[in-house]
């Protein structure tokens, strides 16, 4: 990687795709965050996003989460989940592009393994040559092989923490379809307070009340997301949860200014 530690930026399915429709996008947001990515001007910028409607409804359809049960079907679940991401993707990097951000899609399926749902191998040599380059890698949660399961989803929440911790990341920077974390699910309890800030003893006594993401999610909803980035705060390395959904969050959070959201530190 060039000498600058990564900002790693993971935006959530839930604020690029409407998750309770099937294959839905949110384009005008992805147009609108691609517009801010390109204001921040970042030359150490990683980039994952999620599923959200595109990728979760096949994976939980076939099972692909679970592994290989020997079900042919299954295989064609497989293929179509990978395939339903790079679509998505393929949205994602249209707005990149347009707005002349020299991004690179870096599919998981092709240089990822894991085992037992955890990366094993990872074959970087593409990615560091990008980053030599100055390029911005745009990766994302996907349907990989698995050495004990045959198969798995390798969700953009675990990229996000395998990746900071690799390369020992500046911050992270996520983005959802909430202003930050709440006491409760903001969706369902209107009464729900937002949470300005957490250290790590507090993030792992409020994670298991978090609640599940609307509509299909193979990957745990905010709960999930949670405890994927749990390692990287004990890692030391910042956390910042805030709206993708509302303008100039991602970029104030990632050109380190105050933003309306949840900071998650280690103490």
């Amino acid at each position: 990687m060039n000498d600058a530690r990564p900002i790693i930026l993971k935006l959530g399915g839930s604020a690029i795709t409407d998750k309770t429709t099937e294959a839905i996008p949110k384009n005008e947001i992805i147009n609108r965050l691609a517009e801010e990515i390109k204001r921040a001007d970042l030359d150490n910028l990683i980039i994952v996003h999620g599923g959200g409607s595109f990728g979760h409804p096949t994976a939980a359809k076939y099972g692909i989460k679970d592994g290989y049960k020997e079900d042919p079907t299954q295989k064609f679940g497989y293929a179509e989940t990978h395939h339903m991401m790079t679509v998505l993707n393929g949205l994602v990097m249209d707005a990149l592009i347009w707005h002349e951000i020299p991004a690179v899609s870096v599919a998981p399926a092709n240089c990822m393994v894991t085992e037992n749902g955890k990366v094993k191998t990872f074959d970087e040599t593409a990615l560091k040559a990008m980053s030599k380059l100055i390029f911005t890698p745009v990766l994302y949660g996907d349907a990989v092989m698995d050495e004990k399961l045959g198969f798995t989803i390798l969700s953009g929440d675990q990229l996000v923490t395998y990746l900071a911790l690799k390369y020992n990341a500046e911050k992270i920077v996520v983005g959802v379809d909430t202003d930050g974390i709440f006491e409760a699910d903001p969706k369902t309890n209107p009464e729900a307070k937002p949470i300005k800030h957490l250290n790590l003893t507090e993030l792992k006594a409020l994670q298991p009340k978090l609640g599940k993401a609307a509509g299909t999610d193979v990957t745990g909803g905010m709960a999930g997301k949670i405890a994927e980035l749990i390692p990287a705060v004990e890692a030391g390395i910042p956390v910042t949860v805030t709206g993708a959904t509302k303008s100039l969050s991602i970029y104030r959070a990632l050109t380190g200014q105050s933003v309306l959201g949840t900071v998650i530190e280690k103490t």
